[in-house]
């Protein structure tokens, strides 16, 4: 049985921390009228991308922890699309909105596969993307190919020596 990982140990989690940490700071320059409106959403959704991973994290139920990887990358989603924001209204260059949306980019694509390794240990039946299962009949009729054959073949079967 593997060893028990706290929720800090979780490098998504890190990273989206991190990102609330720098948002917060970050947002702390933009204008007074801001403070509680632009300024305010986009602490408020950094930080709960990294709350809503820490409050399903302990759940006993795989479906519970699935919600929780969606709701922490919608609030990932919701605080680049605050940050763009941001720069159109000229709090924030392009290129700082750039830095940002790849970070959160990368993030959301390790939520992604968190939810994936949760989805395999549903039985199959309770999945929501069942696992999908060619045959390779349909792509190579019965005598047009010899898949048992382990030599190389090409393309243009004239141009062999």
């Amino acid at each position: 049985m593997s060893e028990y990982r706290k929720l800090e140990d979780l490098l998504v989690y890190q990273k989206l921390c991190q990102l609330h940490i720098e948002m917060a700071m970050l947002s702390q320059h933009w204008p007074v009228e801001e403070k509680f409106e632009l300024g305010s959403q986009i602490r408020r959704s950094s930080n709960s991308a990294a709350a809503q991973l820490a409050e399903k994290y302990d759940d006993r139920h795989i479906r519970n922890k699935i919600e929780g990887v969606n709701r922490s990358r919608g609030e990932a989603a919701e605080t680049v699309h605050h940050l763009y924001m941001a720069c159109l209204k000229g709090y924030e260059t392009q290129a700082t909105y750039e830095s940002y949306r790849l970070r959160y980019q990368e993030c959301i694509r390790m939520l992604n596969g968190m939810e994936r390794t949760l989805e395999r240990q549903l039985p199959e039946t309770a999945r929501r993307w069942p696992t999908v299962k060619e045959q390779t009949d349909d792509y190579y009729p019965t005598g047009c190919i010899d898949l048992s054959s382990t030599e190389p073949r090409t393309l243009n079967p004239q141009s062999e020596p």
